[in-house]
Formats: structure tokens, sequence, C-alpha cells
């Protein structure tokens, strides 16, 4: 299995994966607005993409991004781990740790001082994979959002 950081002469492939991975979380098809969402992120170079192909390069399995972010109280660097993806087809072959494992190599590599993620609730099998991999939940903090 190769996984290696995503160009716009991926979008191809990257772009069907992130359709299936918004469905997945109820939203409708739209390969469209999904080749043009995640294209906009590696072209503007607004988040870093990693894709997990077939040995052979021929097949997309699955992808991770990143976005950049950064921690005030520390004065460094983080990365938000928001989007890990593997195609039905594709798991059960070890494709999400690979992908987890090289965010993590990178995120040491450019100097991050740490990765972040959320999950639902009810994603045991997430959460499972994330805690075998030295990832540690949160009880401290809570998460807020508000819509505009």
């Amino acid at each position: 299995m190769i996984i290696r950081q995503a160009t716009t002469a991926d979008l191809d492939m990257v772009a069907p994966l992130y359709d299936a991975y918004r469905q997945f979380y109820t939203q409708p098809p739209d390969l469209a607005a999904a080749r043009s969402f995640i294209g906009d992120r590696i072209r503007r170079g607004e988040s870093t993409v990693f894709l997990a192909l077939e040995d052979d390069g021929s097949k997309a399995l699955g992808f991770t991004q990143l976005y950049p972010a950064f921690c005030s109280v520390a004065a460094k660097p983080y990365y938000v781990l928001y989007d890990l993806y593997v195609a039905s087809g594709a798991r059960r072959r070890g494709v999400a740790r690979l992908l987890m494992e090289r965010a993590r190599e990178f995120a040491a590599e450019t100097g991050a001082f740490r990765l972040e993620l959320q999950t639902a609730r009810d994603n045991r099998p997430a959460q499972a994979l994330y805690e075998s991999l030295g990832w540690v939940r949160d009880e401290q903090y809570f998460v807020y959002t508000l819509k505009t």
C-alpha cells in the first residue's frame, strides 16, 4: 500500500472518497461540490491530504485531511485531523491505521506539537483505533459550536 500526500493531480481519486465520506455523515451525494471543496483546500495550501493507494497506484483506498491550527497557550502550531475515510471495500486492511501514522509523522516533521480530532460518541470502531495508536480522549474540556 502507498500512502502519499495528495496534489491537485489526484482530484479524480480523492473527490469520490471525499463525497462518500460526506454521504457517510448524511450529506446528499454531490461529487462536483466535493471535488471543488477539497480541490480548493489542496490548491490553496489550506489543508494537507494524505491518500492511501493500492501498491500499483491504480486505486484509491482512503484519505485523511489535516487542517493547521495554533495553540495560543502553548504558542505552538498543531493539526486538526478533521477527515478520515476508507472505502468500504478496503476496510479491515489497515488503511486507516497507516493514514493515521502518516498524519502523526507529518505533524512531527513540520514541528507541530500535537494532533487533535473529534469523533462521534457512538463511533466505537474509530475510538478503538485511535486509542490503539496512543490517542487520549479529553475528559477535561467540552466542545461548543455556534452556527452562523
